[in-house]
């Protein structure tokens, strides 16, 4: 069904390859995974399946692609539509009309699909996808994870023979992700599609896949194999294989349900033990697993110190904040959107060197929350304050050294051409020191030019540079949404060990995810939103440990015992004789 014949690209002549010597072929009725380092060209191999590569992104590729017996090079995107249905990174930049249903409809208008068949498809995906109650709405007033199943459905309702995703559970809760994960199932299965995607959590996805196409490097030949023998040498891969290395497990497990077939004896290696009751392994002789902190020379750029913090003696330093400082603090506080209320009765204390992530399904209130803490949002009722300000009647030049937030979409801070005038900008705004963005973007993302332009970078490297423009003013409150977005265990490790050390520095730190592995690696406290409304507020373990839905892969794994990531096991081992 796709074909690949020693494929090669690059976007300019000057410039290196993205992809060289792809062979691959995909049979009808199968679900090809696509995994990698952020920045190997994933999301180009896609493009190239749907012709957007290079029709629509320009420059030079050789070798052949065909879809359905159609070549990419003489096809172009409009003509391969009934065919290739594609969702991208950004589901924002495919939305058309302006509510769910019409967005829905829109693909089989344009394809000439009966009216009656056009209503029948469309009630169908509302059910499949769990969107029936949100029909009406405008697209521009849905969750990000909301608007991403939007857009999946929208290709759903053409019923092409080939599908086309790019992280389509990057923005899902866990139970939309596993919804949407049995809906492509049945099409592989039921209906003989074809499904092409590329995802970074691939504890959602990779026992689902039929092959794996791992692209090492940017340019390297790709590997192709079946899922278990790519995971034994992918350098990216999920908590469950991390684990199955660490224990020596053969064949490696690639579901929770494998896992625990194998786990026994671990369990009864590690019984009496518990997370906090061993010492930290040797930097020499800690195990690279997925949730693992990066190596020393990733973490020695410490951030600059707040305000308060000042040593001794220093000219307008004041005295040290002590740990229980609270900087973020919403009491009763209610959040109405139009005819939505949004939020109500919320109750929150953040304190300085605390970590809190704000869990929950699509729609509970997560972003809304965050944006009302950097005063986008009037309180209908109730109050907030943030570092002893109220954010709504701050203003902005002032709000931005007490707060600051990445928001979902990371294009939204960003508007120069290259990324050494983003940091410049980011330094003079912030009235920060010449060269502090750029250091801060060293660290989280290696190896990116000064020159280039912002929408060259991948979903999650775009994160990362906004991540290092709002840190370039030092705000005592973080505020981050679905941080790990488009991020490789990498990428997310290198942000792991910053964010510990701004807490450790005496930020305060709230972020928005529906990554449970990063709240069980990071945070103090999880705070679980339903409908508006806080339902959980506890010490992580406590809160991830009691709920199926939110605990990670390793608590699932090694239930009933407390541990929750591959770095507390391996220490835990390394300490017994």
């Amino acid at each position: 069904m796709i074909r690949f014949e020693q494929v090669s690209f690059r976007y300019a002549e000057d410039a290196g390859a993205v992809l060289s010597g792809v062979d691959l072929d995909v049979p009808e009725g199968e679900m090809c995974l696509v995994v990698g380092p952020s920045g190997v060209g994933k999301s180009t191999l896609l493009g190239a399946v749907s012709g957007l590569v290079p029709h629509f992104t320009g420059g030079h590729l050789s070798g052949r692609v065909s879809v359905a017996g159609r070549d990419t090079r003489t096809h172009r995107p409009r003509e391969l539509a009934d065919v290739v249905g594609t969702v991208g990174q950004d589901p924002l930049s495919h939305f058309v009309t302006d509510t769910v249903e019409d967005e829905l409809a829109y693909g089989m208008e344009s394809l000439g699909v009966p009216p009656e068949t056009m209503r029948r498809r469309v009630e169908e995906t509302l059910d499949l996808l769990g969107l029936a109650e949100l029909r009406d709405r405008p697209i521009a007033t849905l969750s990000g994870g909301q608007q991403q199943r939007v857009a999946i459905g929208s290709v759903l309702t053409v019923h092409p023979k080939v599908l086309v995703l790019d992280e389509p559970t990057s923005a899902l809760d866990p139970g939309a992700a596993e919804e949407v994960l049995g809906v492509l199932q049945r099409l592989v299965h039921d209906l003989g599609t074809t499904v092409l995607l590329a995802e970074h959590r691939l504890e959602r996805v990779v026992q689902y896949a039929d092959q794996v196409v791992l692209l090492p490097a940017p340019g390297a030949p790709p590997q192709v194999g079946d899922p278990a023998a790519m995971m034994a040498v992918s350098p990216v891969h999920p908590p469950v294989v991390a684990l199955g290395r660490l224990a020596g497990w053969s064949p490696l497990p690639l579901s929770v349900r494998d896992a625990r077939r194998a786990a026994a004896p671990l369990r009864s290696r590690l019984e009496g033990l518990t997370p906090g009751a061993t010492a930290p392994l040797p930097a020499a002789t800690a195990p690279r697993t997925e949730d693992a902190p990066p190596p020393p020379e990733a973490a020695a750029r410490r951030p600059r110190k707040l305000p308060w913090r000042r040593s001794p003696g220093t000219p307008g330093a004041g005295p040290a904040a002590p740990a229980t400082d609270v900087l973020v603090r919403a009491e009763r506080l209610a959040v109405r959107r139009g005819r939505v209320e949004a939020l109500r009765g919320v109750d929150l204390t953040v304190r300085a060197s605390e970590t809190v992530a704000l869990m929950g399904r699509n729609g509970a209130g997560k972003s809304t929350l965050l944006s009302t803490l950097v005063g986008l949002h009037t309180p209908a009722a109730g109050s907030v304050t943030v570092g002893g300000a109220v954010p709504h009647r701050t203003r902005p030049a002032q709000l931005l050294r007490r707060v600051g937030l990445v928001p979902q979409e990371p294009r939204d801070l960003l508007y120069a051409d290259t990324v050494a005038a983003e940091c410049a900008a980011a330094d003079r705004d912030a009235a920060a020191p010449p060269g502090t963005c750029r250091a801060l973007v060293t660290d989280l993302l290696p190896g990116i030019p000064d020159d280039t332009h912002p929408r060259d970078l991948s979903e999650g490297q775009r994160l990362s540079l906004a991540l290092a423009v709002v840190l370039a003013a030092n705000p005592p409150v973080l505020l981050l949404d679905e941080p790990t977005r488009g991020l490789d265990y990498a990428a997310k490790a290198r942000l792991v060990a910053h964010l510990r050390a701004l807490a450790a520095e005496g930020h305060a730190i709230v972020l928005a995810t529906h990554d449970v592995e990063l709240a069980a690696d990071l945070a103090d406290r999880v705070v679980i939103l339903a409908d508006g409304e806080p339902v959980a507020d506890g010490p992580t373990p406590d809160v991830v440990l009691s709920s199926p839905a939110f605990a990670p892969q390793i608590a699932k794994i090694l239930a009933p015992s407390p541990w929750l990531t591959v770095t507390q096991v391996a220490r835990a081992l390394e300490a017994t004789p």
